[in-house]
């Protein structure tokens, strides 16, 4: 029985109708209702049909809205996304572990991943390209923060004694990401909180991170050297460790331009380009890193 049949027999009152599902929340359902209507209407689809598609419809909105919540909440970097990520310049056995990573199976089980590298190497892009990609694939909740960041609002927690409602707080993401790890303020209190983060995620949560400095530099960063192997130790217990060796990304880049340069057509006598060329946000340094710091 079509709905045109049964709007006949039971009169169905249309106009209350988008109200009624605002007060349930269904509100893609509330605004597609009437023009749904008609077409079931005109069409003939039936009450299954009709019910199905505003179903689907309110369910298909609620996902997208989701994933933009996510998306913000992360706050990934701008531009750094699989789809402009260049593989080719990736190490071989890194371009065979991508697949499997955008699986997410790593994030089930509370395994870390653990880049590391020279500046430049293409660390970051790759860690927030993965993070994104797992929010859209899976809905996972990730954050994307610098790591001199993340440590400065713990400390600002722990001396305002709430420390544990922000370790809670950041408890909601299964993916955490640190960029950077390299650069955090060597100081014993940033040491402690940095640590207490790393122990409370440990066998929980995956943590993604990103560092110039190798295992035997730690004592860089957490000083003590019983603190250095404990946090090592929690790390590397269930992760995955990629090598981003070679030549640096933006040199390859740079070499590629330069090449286009020389092939281009020169521009006229007294003539300039209309745009700034291309690279020119590198010339100033990302917020919180000083000149002479090189990102990932």
């Amino acid at each position: 029985m079509g709905c045109s049949t049964l709007s006949r027999r039971w009169p169905v009152p249309a106009k209350g109708l988008p109200v009624v599902l605002r007060s349930f929340g269904l509100t893609t359902m509330a605004a597609l209702w009437e023009e749904t209507l008609a077409s079931a209407e005109r069409e003939d689809w039936g009450y299954v049909r009709l019910v199905q598609h505003l179903c689907e419809s309110e369910a298909q909105d609620r996902r997208e809205r989701k994933m933009q919540r996510l998306l913000k909440a992360a706050r990934l970097p701008d531009g750094k996304t699989l789809g402009n990520l260049e593989e080719k310049h990736l190490p071989a056995k890194i371009r065979r572990q991508l697949p499997s990573l955008l699986e997410g199976h790593f994030v089930e089980r509370a395994e870390n991943v653990l880049a590391f590298g020279l500046p430049g190497r293409g660390k970051t892009h790759f860690l927030a390209a993965l993070g994104r990609e797992l929010i859209l694939r899976h809905g996972y909740p990730a954050l994307f923060t610098p790591t001199f960041k993340l440590v400065q609002q713990l400390l600002t927690a722990k001396k305002e004694l709430r420390l544990e409602t922000a370790l809670k707080e950041l408890d909601r993401y299964p993916v955490v990401i640190l960029d950077d790890l390299g650069y955090v303020q060597q100081g014993r209190e940033e040491m402690e909180v940095l640590f207490t983060f790393l122990a409370e995620r440990y066998e929980r949560r995956s943590v993604l991170i990103s560092s110039n400095l190798v295992f035997s530099k730690w004592d860089q960063i957490f000083k003590d050297p019983m603190t250095t192997m404990a946090a090592i130790d929690r790390l590397v217990h269930h992760a995955l460790l990629l090598e981003f060796n070679g030549e640096s990304v933006r040199a390859q880049n740079a070499r590629q331009r330069d090449q286009g340069n020389k092939n281009a057509t020169l521009c006229p006598l007294g003539s300039t380009p209309s745009s700034a060329p291309d690279g020119a946000d590198d010339s100033v340094p990302p917020k919180g890193q000083t000149p002479n710091q090189t990102p990932t």
